[in-house]
C-alpha cells in the first residue's frame, strides 16, 4: 500500500496527523510530509484515518 499526499493541495489543517500521528508527520509550518515507499500493514488502517482525515482530499492510498 501507498499514501501520495498532495502538497499542493495541503492547507496545513494537521487533521492527518491527528488522526493517524504513527503514520503522518508534518513540517515545522505544519503541512504534511510525503510518505517514502510502502506502508507496513500494522499501519494500513492509519492510512485510511488520515485520508478521510483531510479536509482537501490531498491524501490517496492505493
Amino acid at each position: 500500500m501507498k499514501v501520495t499526499i498532495d502538497t499542493s493541495s495541503c492547507s496545513g489543517h494537521a487533521r492527518c496527523a491527528a488522526a493517524a500521528p504513527g503514520l503522518f508527520r508534518l513540517d515545522e509550518d505544519g503541512y504534511a510530509l510525503p510518505i517514502e515507499g510502502e506502508v507496513p500493514a500494522e499501519l494500513r488502517q492509519a492510512a485510511y484515518d488520515g485520508e478521510s482525515a483531510c479536509p482537501e482530499r490531498a491524501i490517496t492510498v492505493e
